[in-house]
């Protein structure tokens, strides 16, 4: 999902429903952020969260062959271009947890 059509997704939410809270978080294993929008849907309680986060260039792993040694695995990261994910979740009232929304469960009848 571009930039553009993110925000234009978010100001649709804006006009249209209630918005409960709105938060930018850093990720904390890697460098990147995600956008978390929460808001009363169709569904009840509705979260999107999107995720954005550097093009992964390479990987090499550092450490020595001898047994017992640790290896870690080092990544390179793109300083340009980036990759987002889009999840969609609604709050489940019974188990107080977020239950994550995959495509085309909205149109599924019980």
């Amino acid at each position: 999902m571009t930039d553009e059509k993110w925000q234009e997704t978010k100001g649709q939410i804006k006009d249209s429903f209630e918005v409960l809270e709105e938060k930018n978080e850093d990720l904390l294993d890697e460098p990147g952020n995600v956008e978390i929008i929460i808001f009363k849907g169709p569904l009840g309680k509705m979260k999107l969260e999107r995720i954005s986060r550097p093009v992964v260039l390479g990987e090499r792993a550092i450490g020595s062959r001898r047994i017992g040694s640790s290896k870690t695995i080092q990544k390179e990261y793109s300083s340009e271009e980036m990759v987002h994910a889009l999840k969609a979740y609604k709050y489940d009232e019974d188990s107080s947890l977020w239950v994550e929304i995959e495509p085309g469960d909205s149109f599924k009848s019980e």
